[in-house]
């Protein structure tokens, strides 16, 4: 399972962790096994120490994914909080690890006179979400400002690749398969920091009075389909605060599904199908989710 002899990885594995402790919605079974590395280097030893070829499950802050009750077979990797450099350099660029939260870039580069990506404040997440699934919100997306990103293969080497190899679109990135983003450079524009500070205390103040911070969700639940809105389609067929189990569709925001305590994975799956079919059923509009949903069913 695992050679070890020529270098030691450093990390943490564990076994069979529960992924509702890492995950936004505080549900989901356990991982099989479960490694947070120490740096970007662990990471590429660790990577090159698993001989049986297991399926690989990366997350950050498990803001966008629903892990069902079963759990997840083979390794699940974490990087929240450790792959987390901001390395500012000339012309406008900033080269960014993927486990830093989308939030803390925002302010960051705020602080430094640059704009552009004000509007990841009010984008739960990291950098490394947020570049797979073109995570973007007031009318701004992140792959507008990418210039190239490092990604690392399932046998732990790193290739740097340029924004033209890949495939971008509304929530969804394509690209080489079996390869990881592990950082990005991102190339922004002169700006001014109270103006971009502004901006983001506006973002900010939105998502609160908008959206159910209080309660356990995964964000944006499924995309808006082209010149409307999902949460304008489940709110008219009379969705709002619908239940099963301990997951309802919130009242505040009717494109979120909260879990109100004691959700299971499968209530809020169940949730989102039949979501789904009521809206493709009254409003005669097929909705997608843009949440990731993975695991075993139990």
């Amino acid at each position: 399972m695992y050679n070890n002899k020529q270098q030691q990885w450093q990390g943490v594995l564990k076994h069979d962790e529960p992924m509702s402790r890492h995950t936004s919605w505080r549900v989901g079974g356990c991982a099989e096994r479960y490694y947070q590395p120490v740096d970007l280097e662990d990471l590429k030893v660790f990577l090159r120490s698993l001989t049986d070829a297991p399926a690989l499950t990366w997350i950050g802050l498990g803001s966008n994914t629903l892990v069902r009750d079963g759990g997840i077979s083979g390794v699940v990797i974490n990087i929240t909080g450790i792959l987390n450099k901001i390395d500012f350099h000339s012309n406008f660029e900033v080269y960014v690890e993927a486990g830093v939260a989308s939030p803390k870039l925002a302010r960051a580069t705020a602080k430094r006179g640059l704009s552009g990506l004000e509007f990841l404040s009010g984008i739960p997440g990291t950098i490394g979400g947020a570049l797979a699934m073109n995570a973007g919100c007031m009318g701004s997306e992140i792959w507008e400002y990418v210039k190239q990103v490092v990604t690392l293969d399932g046998q732990g080497e790193e290739h740097i690749r340029n924004k033209d190899e890949y495939t971008i679109a509304y929530r969804s990135v394509k690209g080489v398969e079996n390869e990881y983003f592990v950082a990005a450079t991102f190339r922004l524009h002169a700006g001014d920091s109270q103006k971009s500070e502004k901006i983001i205390k506006e973002y900010l103040a939105r998502r609160g009075s908008t959206q159910p911070t209080q309660l356990p969700n995964a964000g944006s639940v499924f995309r808006n389909p082209e010149n409307d809105y999902a949460a304008r389609l489940i709110e008219e067929s009379g969705l709002k605060n619908y239940c099963i189990g301990g997951a309802c569709v919130s009242e505040k925001h009717a494109n979120f599904i909260v879990n109100t305590g004691t959700a299971s994975a499968k209530d809020i799956e169940s949730l989102i199908s039949h979501v789904r079919q009521t809206v493709e059923t009254k409003m005669h509009v097929t909705l997608h989710a843009e949440v990731r949903i993975i695991g075993n069913e139990k």
